[in-house]
């Protein structure tokens, strides 16, 4: 409980890793934890997160996001620059195009980022607001450095 407290969004491999549990005894502790309210689940088809009841749902959603550091690196981009083009946001993040339109895409589907047509297609935040407040109240760690790592080379495999 008190790794999901500090970490709000830790992923259950994460937990495995920082407990020393074995996944058995972990799986039924974070069962009754969830059960009996302690916890809230978020259940995506790529990965599991892990939330205290009290960060809202709509920041819970946002955080899930901002955990992965290329996102991260997206979603401040454009709070600093309120719309930016697609070939903008390639620059600052060093990353590939088709990575970029990846993560703008799921950034997309999640409806944290918008897009508004014109000469140039520019994306926009959603919720400036909620983007900031997570922002300023989220830390990275070096698990999710570790983390996003791996998930980049699985994703460019």
């Amino acid at each position: 409980m008190q790794l999901i407290e500090r970490e709000p969004g830790i992923r259950y491999r994460e937990l495995l890793r920082l407990t020393g549990l074995v996944n058995g005894v972990l799986s039924y502790h974070l069962s009754v934890l969830e059960k009996s309210g302690a916890i809230r689940v978020d259940r995506q088809s790529r990965m599991t997160r892990y939330y205290p009841v009290n960060i809202s749902e709509k920041e819970s959603h946002m955080l899930g996001y901002v955990r992965h550091e290329p996102m991260r690196q997206i979603i401040t981009f454009i709070l600093q620059n309120d719309m930016s083009t697609f070939n903008e946001i390639v620059d600052h993040t060093k990353k590939a195009p088709s990575t970029i339109s990846s993560h703008l895409k799921r950034l997309r589907e999640a409806g944290i980022v918008h897009v508004r047509y014109g000469e140039y297609q520019l994306y926009g935040l959603t919720d400036k607001e909620l983007a900031a407040e997570v922002l300023s109240k989220y830390r990275s760690t070096f698990i999710d450095r570790v983390v996003d790592n791996y998930v980049e080379m699985l994703d460019e495999l």
